[in-house]
């Protein structure tokens, strides 16, 4: 692939996220789409109550205008934007019923599972029927394991956990813009190198629409994501590393969404075999900054992170 065929659909997301965001925001004001906090989070982020939710839409039209723009109409493609724009309608879904009942959980858990589910279903049949590599390479060495039809349970398990660990790292401004941004940028490399360029395209497209976005998510935000973004996002990445074959890769590649989601599991486990918290609060940004840190320094550091984690992906994909 030629770099010009990444940098148009990346240019076209950002260029469309940056002028489509002046004009949704004032909307979701109008409508009082604004964000509702939980009363058990850091203290600082109450002030943050009201802020327009559901700026994922921005990031999800962007993506698809430049995608659909750029790359060529076929199943993989058709692949990419189920599991991108399936994930968000769930989340939109999520977003949607916090606002009108004016409450901090949306979809309870199984409404939101099942969603997930017949998503990740749809993209099973779709890989069944293209006839995709049911093998799994394994980091760090030569190894590929046939999974056969197993391959299918571990998609679904895959894309289950990647979207909600996403979602769970979208709890600062701009933290979740800059390391999906990150994320995105890593798969490009490893999508143009296996030859994918429906993939190559969809992750630059991502790129620029986040980073588009994060115009108005970073500190301090005028506008939020919501669900609609963080879980379309989740869904997205995890289709790139599906169809481009670098599956696990996407642990390290995507160590921070790793992080966040095990900081999770660890403090509910803990909390109820031994009655302890091992974070002062989870998700674990929320740690650093209950241990002093300001939303910036644990956003930057973050986002360094995980470009440290992305450059090693490439590197043990680059050698192995």
């Amino acid at each position: 692939m030629d770099i010009k065929e990444i940098l148009f659909p990346m240019g076209v997301a950002f260029l469309f996220a940056l002028l489509a965001g002046p004009l949704l925001i004032p909307v979701l004001r109008r409508m009082k789409f604004g964000q509702q906090i939980r009363k058990e989070g850091p203290q600082g982020h109450q002030k943050k109550a009201g802020t327009p939710t559901m700026g994922g839409v921005i990031i999800l039209l962007a993506l698809a205008v430049a995608t659909l723009r750029f790359a060529d109409k076929n199943t993989e493609l058709v692949i990419l934007l189920v599991a991108t724009l399936g994930y968000g309608l769930v989340g939109f879904l999520d977003d949607y019923i916090k606002i009108v009942f004016k409450r901090s959980l949306g979809l309870n858990a199984k409404q939101k599972l099942l969603g997930q589910l017949l998503v990740s279903g749809v993209v099973c049949y779709l890989l069944y029927d293209i006839g995709h590599s049911t093998d799994l390479s394994v980091p760090l060495t030569d190894w590929s394991i046939p999974l056969g039809w197993l391959y299918y349970p571990f998609v679904i398990i895959m894309m289950l956990g990647m979207s909600n660990a996403v979602n769970f790292t979208d709890g600062l401004d701009g933290l979740l813009s800059g390391t999906s941004a990150v994320a995105f940028g890593a798969y490009i490399i490893i999508a143009m190198k296996v030859h994918d360029p429906e993939s190559a395209i969809l992750a630059a497209a991502m790129v620029g629409a986040v980073l588009g976005f994060l115009v108005f998510n970073a500190h301090p935000a005028k506008v939020f994501m919501g669900d609609t973004g963080s879980l379309g996002i989740g869904g997205g990445l995890a289709a790139v590393a599906i169809l481009t074959k670098a599956e696990l890769l996407i642990l390290i590649i995507g160590g921070v969404f790793v992080f966040e989601l095990l900081s999770v599991v660890i403090q509910v486990a803990s909390f109820k075999t031994r009655g302890k918290r091992v974070f002062k609060m989870s998700p674990i940004h929320h740690h650093f900054e209950l241990s002093g840190w300001s939303e910036w320094r644990v956003v930057i550091t973050f986002w360094a992170v995980g470009l440290l984690l992305a450059g090693l992906g490439l590197y043990i994909n680059e050698v192995f």
